[in-house]
């Protein structure tokens, strides 16, 4: 065996990777640390259980992959939409057969949100054209660093290494995910959870310390403590009333600050974890201090200082995979923001019709941002609400007149 191991090393049919702990990957975390977050005891899976982590991972991909993804080609200074490009199309259709351009969108940023490698997925190239995108768990795909200060990543897919050409690669700052970076945070308002729920469980009422004037032994004292918890313990049981007996009384237990404020703690926890993710408290559904205005101010900022950013990488990482070299300077990726910043329908009309009036956009691009199909003669950059541009009126603003009419109000020549 061992004269057939070395034919093999010296034939090179046998390679060796020699892999370093000192920058695990997020499996070999879970091989020594049972899939805990690097620095916690609470792992991946136990993590998504707290509903303020579930909810603003979801928040932050869904809100990404909602908004349509639109191929443009430059057109001089400009940008202009290119539906017919092949890759407009694989979007449109979907990127395989049995994943949907939402749902891709979607995996990638939870997956850059909550692993460290970030989300990785793989184009398939035929003849130099981009067929599918297929995304991979994290657990299938392997993203190493180069240790030269660059940080050029190589990768593998399920250990068959792969031009990163052909990798959509989307990952968080720092190197690290928000739920890695949270960690401690997430450890805390889950034993927090669970202490509530053992609490209500288990929790005996009125709670405090029985003082006996004489001892009872410790058959007593245990046939004395069954007693108690069989009359006393558990949701069903709380507050009756105590029956005590040889003399014994009954003193309450004062509650430390900490317990006194148990809820308090709990709802930091929330703005916590909404910080680590850098979402408003109020768009995880924690509502204390939301009003109208500074909701509303909140859902701005949500769009400028959280989505954006992710947004940006996406059309970034999108680009670079998607388009050869030689087209990326005519190509670009776009994700419409405008659905995420669409008021209601009257303020909405009211924003248009101004842009109009002032020349800003012409009716055919203001029926764009409604959806609606142009018309013949919006181009034209025109106020409709003054002089003969609105339809009805003349020449002067007041009614439009036929043409014997008005050859008579204006008198012979």
């Amino acid at each position: 065996m061992l004269n057939m191991l070395q034919f093999f090393k010296k034939s090179g049919r046998v390679r060796a990777d020699q892999k370093s702990l000192g920058d695990p990957t997020e499996a070999e975390y879970s091989l020594f640390t049972g899939g805990a977050l690097p620095g916690s005891t609470v792992s991946l899976a136990v993590a998504l259980t707290v509903p303020a982590v579930q909810s603003a991972i979801r928040l932050v991909s869904e809100a990404c992959a909602t908004l349509d993804i639109i191929v443009e080609r430059r057109d001089g200074e400009n940008w202009k939409a290119d539906p017919n490009h092949p890759i407009a199309a694989l979007l449109e259709s979907g990127p395989n057969d049995w994943t949907s351009t939402f749902e891709l969108v979607r995996d990638l940023v939870a997956t850059a949100l909550t692993h460290d490698r970030g989300g990785v997925a793989w184009v398939n190239r035929i003849d130099g054209e981009a067929r599918e995108i297929i995304r991979y768990e994290p657990a299938h795909a392997t993203v190493d660093f180069s240790t030269d200060g660059r940080q050029e990543p190589s990768f593998k897919i399920n250990n068959r290494a792969e031009d990163a050409r052909n990798i959509v690669h989307l990952r968080g700052p720092f190197g690290r995910s928000c739920l890695a970076l949270a960690a401690d945070a997430i450890g805390a308002a889950k034993d927090m959870e669970s202490h509530a729920g053992k609490l209500f469980k288990n929790g005996a009422r009125p709670a405090g310390v029985i003082e006996m004037v004489k001892g009872i032994g410790d058959d007593g004292l245990k046939k004395m403590a069954a007693a108690w918890r069989k009359a006393h313990e558990g949701p069903d049981n709380a507050g009756r009333t105590a029956i005590l007996w040889d003399g014994a009384t009954f003193r309450p237990i004062t509650l430390t600050s900490t317990d006194a404020q148990f809820l308090e703690n709990r709802k930091f926890q929330i703005v916590e974890i909404a910080r680590a993710f850098r979402v408003p408290p109020s768009m995880i559904y924690d509502l204390d201090r939301a009003t109208w205005s500074n909701s509303e101010q909140m859902g701005k900022e949500f769009l400028s200082y959280t989505l954006e950013p992710w947004l940006r990488a996406l059309e970034g990482a999108l680009r670079r995979s998607l388009f050869l070299p030689e087209e990326r300077g005519q190509y670009r990726i776009r994700f419409d923001r405008d659905d995420l910043t669409r008021a209601d329908l009257t303020d909405r009309a009211t924003a248009i019709n101004g842009l109009i009036a002032s020349r800003v956009l012409n009716p055919n691009e203001g029926r764009a941002w409604l959806d609606l199909p142009p018309r013949e003669g919006g181009e034209e950059y025109a106020n409709p609400n003054t002089g003969s541009n609105q339809p009805g009126l003349g020449h002067n603003g007041g009614p439009a007149l036929d043409d014997q009419t008005e050859d008579r109000a204006n008198g012979p020549e």
